[in-house]
């Protein structure tokens, strides 16, 4: 597909750098990164007709490219909203939209008011309840691989802590942990051959994965009314909120949220680490001078270079302007979190990784605003206890092969990675 015009103004995009072919996401990181650098600093804001999908295209979106822009967008909810749709490009109708992604398709005052009970549940304090647990999966896990030498990474080590924590602290059984796994792996990677075969009908697949996740949590939320038990399930079925208690629906689709967004961002973020780490080993041997000193400022560098949500979108409330440009009402604007991430702008040297880098004012979990991602401290203490499980016991742990990526635009996914100790 080529598209553009001679001006870097009205609803065109570049020829060099077409953001809704595939192919430019399953290419090299080095191009992809390379593309970036260059619509921030020639064609910042440049409009992209939407990607093939089931559904019928729209009339296209803007490519939010520049750290300050995706901040100043976040920063405005009331222009730029969320309810219209931020997990897709397509316009799914609004319930399709909030059964898989719950409160992130949401605006105030809905989005307030669900977000403000599952915070009273889901908090650091409850969190630290289950770091030891934490601690014993990542020892555990690690352990089981200490002795075969090699591995995937990804499926024997990045994919099973994230799935054991978020399920524990759901109340969700291990007999169910593969269940969850393939559902989630089915939704994030619906456009991926290996999960969902491409004659498939996607809509179906979509929905019929979903609803075995809400399924799931309906039937264990349901007993855990009567049966209460120490886990969040529990919490928030009992949970009354100034006489607010979430609703069955609500329930669901959050919990479709959590495992979805639990699993693959953490995994993702662990999986890259250990290639940032394998092709940096100055920062590895660093970090392992002194873990406890650099784990902090490691672990959001590594956030930062994965960029496991590359994009989120928002919709135009009203007429606007962003960065000079006149925005239509109605408008969809992807707000590139991957771009956002390298903008020298912002950060020095942005695509060299720098353990000791800080300030680092990364949009990894999101940008300022209402929607900044809840789970960001449970996923800074999983990366953390993984790593130091890993280079407490395997120390030379490195990539040993080429990653098989997620074949998607939304996730900056690894399916396998080869790795040897």
């Amino acid at each position: 597909m080529t598209v553009g015009n001679s001006t870097p103004r009205g609803k065109a995009a570049p020829d060099w750098v077409d953001l809704s072919d595939m192919e430019f996401w399953a290419g090299p990181y080095e191009d992809r990164a390379r593309g970036f650098e260059r619509l921030r600093t020639e064609w910042p804001l440049p409009y992209y007709p939407e990607p093939v999908s089931p559904l019928p295209a729209g009339p296209g979106f803007w490519a939010v490219t520049r750290h300050a822009d995706v901040v100043e967008v976040s920063r405005r909810p009331e222009e730029f909203c969320s309810g219209q749709g931020a997990t897709h490009i397509p316009d799914f109708p609004t319930a399709f939209a909030e059964f898989f992604g719950s409160m992130i398709e949401m605006d105030d005052p809905r989005h307030h008011r669900l977000r403000r009970i599952v915070s009273r549940t889901f908090t650091p304090r409850m969190i630290k309840k289950f770091e030891h647990d934490v601690e014993k999966a990542a020892a555990r896990i690690v352990g089981e691989v200490a002795d075969r030498g090699e591995c995937d990474f990804v499926t024997d080590v990045a994919a099973r802590l994230p799935l054991k924590v978020i399920c524990d602290m759901m109340g969700i059984p291990e007999k169910d942990y593969e269940f969850v796994l393939d559902r989630t792996n089915t939704i994030i990677g619906i456009a991926d051959p290996e999960y969902v075969p491409e004659d498939a009908d996607h809509i179906t697949v979509l929905l019929t994965a979903g609803g075995e996740l809400a399924n799931l949590l309906t039937e264990l939320g349901t007993y855990r009314i009567g049966h209460p038990a120490d886990d969040v399930i529990s919490a928030l079925v009992n949970a009354n909120i100034d006489g607010e208690q979430l609703t069955a629906e609500e329930l669901a689709s959050f919990f479709i949220l959590l495992v979805v967004a639990g699993n693959e961002t953490t995994r993702n973020a662990i999986s890259h680490g250990l290639r940032l780490l394998t092709d940096n080993p100055d920062q590895r041997a660093l970090w392992l001078s002194d873990f406890e000193r650099y784990a902090p400022t490691a672990v959001e560098e590594i956030v930062r270079l994965a960029s496991p949500v590359v994009w989120m979108r928002r919709t135009a409330t009203r007429d606007t302007e962003l960065a000079g440009q006149a925005i239509s009402e109605g408008d969809k604007l992807l707000m590139y979190y991957w771009s956002a991430n390298r903008d020298a702008a912002v950060f020095a040297d942005p695509d060299r990784f720098d353990i000791t880098r800080d300030p680092n004012p990364h949009v990894g979990y999101g940008g300022p605003g209402p929607h900044f991602c809840l789970g960001a401290h449970l996923a800074r203490r999983e990366i953390t206890v993984m790593f130091r499980e890993l280079l407490g016991r395997l120390p030379d742990i490195r990539v040993a092969g080429e990653p098989q990526r997620l074949r998607s635009s939304f996730i900056n996914g690894v399916k396998h990675l080869p790795c040897a100790f």
